[in-house]
């Protein structure tokens, strides 16, 4: 089993007429948007001949000349993998990229027909280096990516566009992307958030113009993030910055990590003020098998159970009872 995408000389089965075609399958092995790393795979291998479909699995592994897995995230279950599988991703080693031939190639949506959006990136990089997050090590500083022209090449995206930018505001850029969004009427999903404590108000004033949304394209969301307790103040003046654009804080979400350098009651403050402010929290934990963060996590990102009831009622020691239950 190999460890990286590596080009080798591709292994083939004879057609009629002599043209030469190998076998490629691939599989995403976790995550849950359309897998850019292997819709580049796909386009590679279709521009130069290859059948490329989805794994099936061990009983027919032998069918595949090569087997791509990508995985993103290191907390996922590893499979047994076939013998002639080639896994990556930053599941598996968050310095691990893609061979140049493969990350140059455009994305094919073939395998991805249900896919009613543009995904891609405008910027990659980021200017920050939190200690919880790959993202400055592997990509390093912001850098422009794409044009939002280039990145509008699914036959059935529509107007709906989801950038996976992880910096959209890190490069000159910005601005003439902004602009071409809301030239173009586009409905934009900004999926990895932004970063709300460096927001400037000509920044929020565009972003305000743009048909922002959440990742379903169904309501009007924007994403950002509280990730750390003392980044209170310039966090609230973010939320200002936006209200007075025009943003109202009952379109923002926050992505609120909890248990890398916080307590539980800080976790819940930071909860707490967005709730109260309008805005709607998204817990990220940071250790998934730490039974206080997968209770809390599954507490507020549950929005029926996060509306109705408070944290202080809600049962995650087993030796307590529901509130909902208690009242039957």
């Amino acid at each position: 089993m190999k460890t990286d995408f590596p080009i080798t000389e591709e292994p083939a089965i004879a057609v009629s007429g002599g043209y030469v075609q190998a076998n490629i399958g691939v599989c995403a092995l976790d995550g849950k948007y359309p897998n850019l790393a292997i819709m580049k795979i796909c386009g590679y291998h279709e521009s130069i001949g290859d059948a490329v479909s989805w794994y099936n699995g061990h009983l027919f592994a032998d069918q595949y000349d090569k087997i791509y897995f990508s995985k993103i995230f290191s907390f996922t279950e590893m499979p047994q993998l076939p013998p002639n599988a080639v896994i990556g991703g930053t599941g598996i080693d968050f310095m691990n990229k893609l061979p140049e031939e493969i990350e140059n190639a455009t994305p094919s949506y073939t395998l991805f027909p249900d896919c009613n959006y543009h995904i891609g990136f405008s910027m990659k990089g980021c200017r920050f280096n939190c200690k919880f997050c790959c993202v400055p090590k592997k990509e390093g500083r912001p850098f422009v990516y794409n044009s939002i022209d280039e990145i509008l090449i699914n036959p059935n995206g529509g107007n709906r566009l989801m950038l996976l930018d992880n910096d959209f505001f890190g490069g000159d850029n910005w601005e003439g992307n902004l602009n071409r969004i809301i030239e173009l009427k586009l409905k934009v999903c900004f999926v990895q958030g932004l970063n709300i404590r460096i927001i400037t108000p000509d920044q929020a004033s565009l972003l305000a113009k743009c048909n922002y949304q959440n990742s379903k394209f169904n309501q009007k969301y924007l994403t950002f993030a509280w990730d750390k307790f003392k980044d209170e103040s310039i966090v609230m003046k973010g939320i200002e910055i936006c209200n007075n654009a025009g943003i109202p804080t009952k379109h923002m979400q926050f992505f609120v990590l909890i248990g890398f350098d916080t307590t539980p009651d800080q976790d819940q403050h930071r909860v707490e003020m967005l709730r109260n402010l309008g805005a709607m929290p998204f817990v990220m934990p940071y250790n998934k098998d730490d039974k206080y963060q997968k209770a809390y996590t599954r507490y507020v990102n549950n929005r029926a159970v996060f509306k109705s009831v408070r944290w202080s009622e809600y049962e995650y020691n087993p030796n307590r009872v529901r509130r909902s239950i208690a009242c039957t």
